[in-house]
């Protein structure tokens, strides 16, 4: 079967859809419409209020020539003009229209249209433009909000500008601006993303950068930041560990702090770890008292040695645990940091995220104390300091040290 040509397309248009003018809308003005009818070169769109209009179908298909939509979607469209013949409004679409011609391309100057173009090179200081068989300019500092440190890799894309600049003559003088589209999308989307934005809210987000402090994240036109210690319970070193530039994430919102000038912006600081499952609130169950554990030495400090049991949970083998039997003064005599260990549990105290290690095997199925703070009947004043361990002994010092 074959493609309806235009005329017939036309023809049905007009027998489902009466004329009346152009509704109200004129030229560069931001219209919404539903696609009604999809044909080889043209789409018809219902405007509503009995106004509709034609877009060109290549407006519609993607790099590859897919079509984005479909009839029924609703699509966001300018008006780029008005067929005399018909009286229908002539649509681009919500980026740039892809304009023919010297006599389109100065109209979309004047009225401040975006058009699109190919990039079919990278130039001194910018791109080279081709906007409908013209030669254009765009420099690099307006080619993206961020800097692009390798302009040849927009060779080939198919981009949207605003022109700047317009001289005419044989050889017209064009310079472009992919910036200014850019930062009025990113100004349209912050004015959304603000209208949700609150502490505790969840949303979605882009990784734009990562520094050795944390991650920034773009949540819709704003950008917030996980701080390192954010991004998961278990260590992380650096966010590559766990994020990549361009990743998609869900994060929550911690804290907004508002702008410090009129021209600055609010602060957002976001987390990841704050919508993951607390890893403590199993440990008392994960790591019962008693048990012999494996984990991996992740610090060492001079009271004692800090074991990663599982993301996020730390057990302390006190220095007095570390010898058995024998006088240990620095736990750097007996570990180093990345070793392999078994301890034994001494206790667990989930609500202080504590967990007292030793690496005596003869203490394995023991289970008659907990660590202060815990379900064991014996007082803590009463647990001798070297069976306590790490946090015992250190929260048992302190508390001589205040009575004397």
């Amino acid at each position: 079967m074959s493609e309806p040509s235009f005329e017939d397309l036309l023809k049905q248009f007009d027998q489902t859809h009466p004329q009346s003018g152009a509704g109200g809308a004129a030229v560069g003005d931001k219209v919404r419409g539903v696609l009604v009818s999809i044909g080889e070169e043209f789409a018809f769109v219902d405007l509503g209020g009995k106004s509709e209009g034609r877009i060109e179908v290549s407006v519609l298909k993607d790099d590859e020539g897919n079509l984005k939509s479909a009839v029924g979607d609703t699509i966001e469209t300018h008006v780029t003009g008005k067929d005399e013949d018909s009286g229908m409004l002539l649509l681009g679409s919500q980026h740039g229209h892809r304009y023919h011609g010297i006599e389109e391309v100065e109209g979309a100057y004047r009225q401040g249209l975006p058009v699109q173009g190919q990039v079919s090179a990278a130039v001194k200081g910018g791109v080279e433009v081709q906007v409908a068989g013209l030669r254009a300019f765009c420099p690099a500092s307006q080619v993206d909000i961020r800097f692009i440190e390798d302009l040849s890799e927009l060779v080939g894309q198919r981009l949207d500008f605003r022109i700047t600049k317009f001289e005419g003559g044989r050889r017209p003088n064009l310079v472009l601006s992919r910036k200014v589209l850019l930062e009025e999308e990113q100004r349209q989307r912050a004015e959304e993303t603000r209208a949700q934005l609150h502490e505790g809210a969840v949303l979605s987000g882009i990784v734009t950068s990562l520094k050795d402090y944390g991650a920034f994240v773009d949540i819709g036109g704003l950008e917030g930041m996980i701080h390192i210690s954010q991004l998961a319970f278990g260590h992380v070193k650096h966010p590559s560990e766990i994020l990549s530039v361009g990743q998609s994430v869900e994060v929550s919102v911690l804290r907004i702090e508002p702008p410090s000038g009129p021209k600055g912006r609010e602060k957002i600081a976001l987390s990841i770890r704050a919508l993951a499952r607390d890893p403590w609130q199993e440990a008392a169950n994960s790591f019962p008292v008693g048990q012999r554990v494996s984990g991996r030495v992740s610090r060492l400090q001079p009271f004692g040695a800090f074991v990663e049991l599982a993301p996020g949970i730390d057990g302390l083998v006190h220095i007095s645990e570390l010898g058995a039997g024998r006088r240990v003064n620095h736990p750097s005599e007996v570990l180093n940091v990345g070793d392999p260990v078994e301890a034994t549990v001494l206790g667990v105290d989930s609500e202080r995220r504590r967990i007292s290690l030793s690496l005596d095997e003869t203490k394995a199925g023991e289970a008659g104390w907990q660590a202060p703070g815990g379900t064991s009947d014996v007082p803590a004043a009463e647990v001798p300091e070297k069976t306590m361990g790490s946090f015992g002994a250190l929260l048992q010092a302190s508390l001589k040290k205040g009575q004397s």
